[in-house]
């Protein structure tokens, strides 16, 4: 695994990996077999991770039936031991068929974006900046996450049910994002109920993506003056001036990145999913991101902002692995 692809792996959520600029160099050097590949493992790992990405979107939203799981010792477990007993094992699966159904257009709307991006961006090698390719790399994350988000909201909103005889159909989940906005005079009727939250993942993507890059490489910096370097092979030339990592420096290197960049944009994905489900609860008006935020603010303080980030973490390792 190579330090790039250690970094985007670490990363977790689409909708901040998608602040991530794909190199030139790597894509134009990706085979179909290798792409295939890669897009085979993030689809068994999404599958292995469904009930704790569940977990979290309940804790996030802060579900009135497992806000006493939040903060306590073993929580996580005894959330999922509740869903599997209420709803049976595919209860932990609930809401991720919409994540399947985003898993290729976000990537296919991703690498052609990228392209046209970077065509107008870098017309010549002389613009061949780290400035370009990351304004490149942004820009093309930001459509793909504005391209297939309304399937994360329907994801969502279909994890956060958790009643038995109120669940709703992927039909009936889709009906009423679109009429609760202008029903309750809200103004998020129509496709903007679609894209409640939008905002805050938007902004989540800078903090995401500045830490992923900062501390990804002064991790590796500092392993690489301890030595935890691989020999290159005889007559092979290298390529960059700093040293290729050893495998499981490159995990840790990654992992590292993983954790801090989730960290520093975590507060907005609390938000968002708050944003998200607000039709669900309440009066079901549309929220700003101030007003949401104040609202966690009054009920947990800072608290509410890292509320199931434990979860993102435990998550890091095997992405990386």
């Amino acid at each position: 695994m190579s330090e790039a692809t250690a970094l985007r792996t670490a990363g977790g959520a689409p909708s901040a990996d998608a602040a991530v600029p794909i190199h030139s160099q790597q894509h134009s050097k990706s085979s179909p077999a290798h792409n295939r590949s890669e897009n085979k493992q993030s689809f068994d790992y999404i599958i292995r991770s469904a009930p704790l990405d569940r977990v979290k979107i309940l804790f996030q939203a802060s579900s009135p039936a497992f806000t006493k799981y939040t903060g306590t010792p073993f929580g996580v477990l005894r959330a999922i031991s509740t869903i599997q007993k209420s709803s049976g094992y595919a209860g932990l699966f609930r809401g991720h068929s919409a994540t399947l159904l985003r898993i290729f257009p976000y990537a296919a709307v991703k690498f052609i974006a990228y392209e046209q991006f970077r065509a107008q961006l870098i017309k010549s090698p002389e613009q061949e900046t780290v400035l370009r390719r990351l304004a490149a790399g942004a820009a093309a994350g930001t459509a793909s996450v504005f391209a297939t988000y309304p399937l994360e909201v329907i994801r969502v909103r279909l994890a956060f049910e958790t009643r038995v005889e109120e669940k709703s159909s992927l039909r009936g989940i889709v009906k009423r994002l679109w009429q609760e906005g202008g029903r309750n005079g809200g103004g998020g009727g129509g496709v903007s109920g679609f894209y409640r939250g939008f905002g805050p993942t938007v902004l989540g993507m800078l903090p995401y993506a500045g830490m992923s890059f900062l501390t990804h490489d002064i991790a590796g910096d500092w392993l690489r003056k301890r030595g935890y370097v691989s020999l290159p092979k005889k007559g092979a030339k290298q390529h960059t001036e700093k040293k290729q990592l050893k495998g499981w420096a490159q995990l840790c290197a990654g992992g590292f990145a993983g954790m801090v960049s989730q960290t520093a944009s975590y507060p907005f994905e609390v938000i968002r999913r708050r944003m998200q489900v607000g039709g669900a609860v309440g009066d079901g008006r549309v929220v700003s991101m101030r007003e949401t935020a104040r609202d966690i603010w009054r009920g947990a303080g800072v608290r509410g902002f890292f509320v199931g980030l434990s979860i993102g973490y435990v998550k890091v390792v095997p992405m990386v692995a």
